[in-house]
This record gives structure tokens, C-alpha cells and sequence, in this order.
């Protein structure tokens, strides 16, 4: 399952991203892992979420962070929720379609029993259609 949380820069979906992370966590069957651009929000997070800062890492394409998600689910069996801040920047998506990458996180999120929460900034009607229904939070 895929959730989203939309709006342009500085609208504050990040916030909303960390405040859903720390109370999922508290309810939380799984593990849960956190995807950021930096390790800015580290202290903001709860102890048991695992932050992984994707910059750290030779991500050059879409294909390349769809094998990183696809690596890290490998090595969790008890994965749970994957939050994905500034999923364009951490997929390689600026300004390019993401309704591909949106199907097949879908994908693997029906086959893994996993929910991927994104934080997209994108107003809602910018989104592809395969999204819209996905929006969680509209900022």
C-alpha cells in the first residue's frame, strides 16, 4: 500500500511524515525504516525507526533506488512501514513522470505485506492519476 502526503516546498509534509512515524511506531507488527536525503531529522525520530540516508549511497537513477528499496526489503523479513522524505529528490525523480515508480513500489508493497508512505512535492493535481487516490495529506 502506498500513502501520500503532497504539497509544493515548505509546506510542511515533512513534519507530518515524522509525526506519523513516531505514532505508527508505537503500533508498529514490523520494523520500520525511514528514507532521507540527510540526517537532519535524526533526533526528531523515534529510537526504533531505523533513518537511512539515502545520499550516502550511489543512487543515480529511479531503477537504482527501486533496487535499493528492494535490497533493503530483502534484508528485513519484519519490515513494516517505509517513510520515503522528499521521495523526488531520493528516487531520482525531479521533474520526471512518477507514475511507473508509484506501480511498481505498489508492487512490491502488496507482495511484502509493506506500506511505503511518501512525502511528495507535488500539489495533488499534479500528480499522475495512479496517485491521486493514494493522497493521505493534501498541503
Amino acid at each position: 500500500m502506498i500513502q501520500i502526503i503532497s504539497g509544493k516546498k515548505g509546506k510542511g509534509k515533512t513534519k507530518h511524515l515524522i509525526d506519523k512515524a513516531n505514532a505508527d511506531v508505537k503500533q508498529a507488527h514490523g520494523n520500520i525504516v525511514y528514507l532521507d536525503k540527510n540526517s537532519k531529522h535524526m533526533y526528531e525520530l523515534s529510537n526504533k525507526i531505523r533513518l537511512i540516508n539515502v545520499s550516502d549511497y550511489t543512487i543515480e537513477s529511479s531503477d537504482g533506488f527501486l533496487g535499493f528499496i528492494a535490497g533493503i526489503i530483502s534484508q528485513d523479513h519484519d519490515l513494516d512501514t517505509m517513510f520515503l522524505d522528499s521521495f523526488l529528490k531520493v528516487s531520482c525523480l525531479e521533474g520526471q513522470d512518477i507514475s511507473e515508480v508509484i506501480d511498481k513500489l505498489d508492487v512490491m508493497g502488496e507482495r511484502f505485506h509493506i506500506t511505503f508512505v511518501l512525502s511528495v512535492s507535488l500539489d495533488e493535481v499534479e500528480l499522475p492519476e495512479n496517485a491521486k487516490s493514494k493522497v493521505l495529506i493534501s498541503l
